[in-house]
C-alpha cells in the first residue's frame, strides 16, 4: 500500500496522501491546498475524502478549501461538532478509497472526537495506522488542550480516556503497522517526541514510555502531565477556526499581498496600528531595521513563534520581507490562522533606507567577545526554554523563555546593559526587537547563543541530560 507523508519542517507537520483507482484521499491538510490538488492530478485522481484526526490547535486545516476546489468530503470522528458540512463517522465505520479501504478507530484522550484511521490495502491486509496527535513516534498527544476549547474537560480526565484509548483500541493492533503520526519534534503538541516521523507499532510497543504494558492509569496519568508548559496562546483560537470554518485562503492572500510605498506603509503603520513584522535573517535584521517593528525570521519556526508571540489571531499585520518573500510568509502566517495581514513593504527595507526614513540596529557580538568584557552594571538573559536552561547554563545568565518574556518585562533593566542569548541567536533576535519596540536601548544580543558560549571559558553549570528533567 502506498502512502505519501507530506512533511512540513517549520511546523513539524504531518499531512498523508493515499490514492487506488483514481481516487484519493487526504489526512491532516495544511492551509494551502495547492500541493494536494497537484499531487492527486499527476494521478489522475479525484480526491474522494479529507479525513480529519481531530480539531487541530497548532494549524488551521486546509479540509474547507479542499472541499470547495475538490468536491471533497470531509470526514471526523465520533463526537465531533463543525459548524460546517461534514460526515461525522461511527467507531468502527469503513470508507472506501478505490480498493483501499480505511477504517474509523475513535480514540479519544487527546481531545474527545480524536480517531485514528486504519489503513487496509487491496488484498484487505491492514498496512498502518494514521494516528493523529493520539499517538507521536516516542511520544502521545498532551491532553490538555481541548479544556482551553471545553470547559468541562480536566487534563486530568483527558489523560486517563487517552490511556484507556491507546490500551484498548491502539495496543492490542499487529505490531507491524506503521505508525503515521500528525507530528514530529519540534510541535508543541507533546513534550518528547522523535525526530523520526513514522515507525512500526511494534517499536512503539517496546520504546514508547507512555505503552509500557505495566504502567497503571495513574502512573500513566502522572507521567503524561509532568513536564508540560503552557500551551502556545493562539492554540485555542485555531480549534475555534476548525471548529466554526474560515475565509478562504485566496481571499487572504488577495488581501494580504499589496505592495506599500515606504510613505503608505508609513501611513498605514501610523493609522492603522497595525504591528510591523519583519521576517529577514537576524544577522541582517540586527543592522538595521524600520523602528517599532519586530523581528520573526523565516528560517526558522516562524509560525510557531508567531503563535507564542502575538497573542490574537485577527491582530493586523505589514510585513517586511526580503523581496519576493510576501507570498510565502502571507501563507506561513495563514497555516496558523493569522489572516490579517495588510500589506507588504515594496522593496523591503532597502527602500526604506534608500528613502531616508528613520533606521534603528541592534548590537550584536561573538561569544569571544562577550568572554572579555567587563560585565559590572550588566545582566545576562538566557531566553532558552527552562528545560533547555535547566540542563546547562552559564552561571551569571538568568533565565526567561521568549514565550514568556512579555510577562517578565518589569524584571528586565533599563539603567543596565542587557545581554541576550538563545541556543543560536534566532530567538535572542526576536527577544531584542521587542525589548527595542517596549523601549530598551541598551541591548546587545550574542552571536551564535549558548552553543557557542559553551566554547569559551565563562562558568557554566552542570549539564544535566534534558530527558531526566521532564
Amino acid at each position: 500500500m502506498k502512502v505519501e507523508q507530506i512533511y512540513t519542517g517549520c511546523l513539524a507537520h504531518a499531512a498523508y496522501y493515499i490514492e487506488s483507482n483514481g481516487e484519493a484521499a487526504i489526512f491532516d491538510p495544511l492551509r494551502e491546498v495547492e500541493p494536494y490538488l497537484e499531487r492527486a492530478k499527476s494521478d489522475k485522481a479525484i480526491i474522494k475524502y479529507v479525513f480529519e484526526t481531530h480539531f487541530h490547535a497548532d494549524f488551521v486545516s486546509g479540509h474547507l478549501d479542499l472541499q470547495k476546489k475538490a468536491g471533497a468530503e470531509i470526514v471526523f470522528g465520533p463526537g465531533a461538532a463543525p459548524a460546517y458540512k461534514a460526515t461525522i463517522a461511527k467507531d468502527g465505520e469503513i470508507f472506501s478509497v478505490g480498493k483501499y479501504k480505511v477504517k474509523v478507530i475513535h480514540t479519544p484522550g487527546h481531545t474527545m472526537e480524536s480517531t485514528t484511521y486504519l489503513l487496509i490495502d487491496e488484498n484487505d491486509k491492514e498496512h498502518g495506522i494514521i494516528t493523529g496527535d493520539t499517538l507521536f513516534i516516542g511520544d502521545v498527544g498532551r491532553p490538555d488542550l481541548a479544556q482551553h476549547v471545553v470547559s468541562d474537560l480536566t487534563e486530568e480526565k483527558l489523560a486517563g480516556h487517552l490511556f484507556d484509548s491507546l490500551r484498548n483500541k491502539i495496543m492490542p493492533l499487529s505490531d507491524d503497522l506503521i505508525v503515521y503520526p500528525n507530528h514530529g519534534a519540534g510541535s508543541a503538541c507533546g513534550k518528547m517526541m522523535s525526530k523520526e516521523t513514522k515507525d512500526t507499532l511494534g517499536n512503539q510497543k517496546k520504546f514508547n514510555y507512555a505503552l509500557r504494558p505495566d504502567m497503571t492509569k495513574e502512573e500513566f496519568i502522572k507521567e503524561l502531565l509532568t513536564g508540560l508548559t503552557a500551551p502556545p496562546v493562539y492554540f485555542p483560537q485555531n480549534v475555534l477556526l476548525n471548529i466554526k470554518g474560515y475565509e478562504s485562503l485566496d481571499k487572504v492572500r488577495e488581501r494580504a499581498n499589496i505592495p506599500l510605498s515606504t510613505q503608505d506603509f508609513e501611513a498605514v503603520a501610523n493609522e492603522s496600528g497595525a504591528l510591523m513584522l519583519d521576517t529577514r535573517d537576524a544577522e541582517v535584521f540586527a543592522k538595521g531595521f524600520v523602528p517599532n517593528s519586530i523581528n520573526i525570521g523565516l528560517d526558522g519556526s516562524f509560525a510557531q513563534w508567531v503563535g507564542e508571540l502575538i497573542p490574537d489571531v485577527k491582530q493586523q499585520i505589514l510585513l517586511i520581507t526580503d523581496p519576493g518573500n510576501q507570498e510565502e510568509t502571507i501563507t506561513r502566517l495563514s497555516r496558523v490562522g493569522y489572516d490579517n495581514t495588510i500589506g507588504f513593504l515594496k522593496g523591503g527595507f532597502d527602500e526604506w533606507k534608500k528613502d531616508g526614513k528613520p533606521v534603528n540596529s541592534v548590537n550584536r557580538i561573538d561569544a569571544t567577545e562577550f568572554a572579555e568584557l567587563n560585565k559590572d552594571n550588566s545582566v545576562t538573559f538566557d531566553v532558552r526554554k527552562k528545560s533547555e536552561f535547566d540542563s546547562e547554563h552559564l552561571l551569571e545568565a538568568e533565565n526567561i523563555p521568549l514565550n514568556e518574556i512579555n510577562k517578565h518585562l518589569s524584571e528586565i533593566p533599563k539603567d543596565k546593559k542587557v545581554y541576550l542569548h538563545c541556543a543560536g541567536g534566532y530567538r535572542s533576535m526576536i527577544a531584542s526587537s521587542i525589548l527595542k519596540q517596549r523601549g530598551w536601548d541598551n541591548i546587545t544580543d550574542i552571536r551564535g547563543g549558548f552553543k557557542a558560549l559553551a566554547e569559551t571559558k565563562i562558568p557554566k553549570s552542570k549539564y544535566v541530560c534534558p530527558s531526566t528533567l521532564l
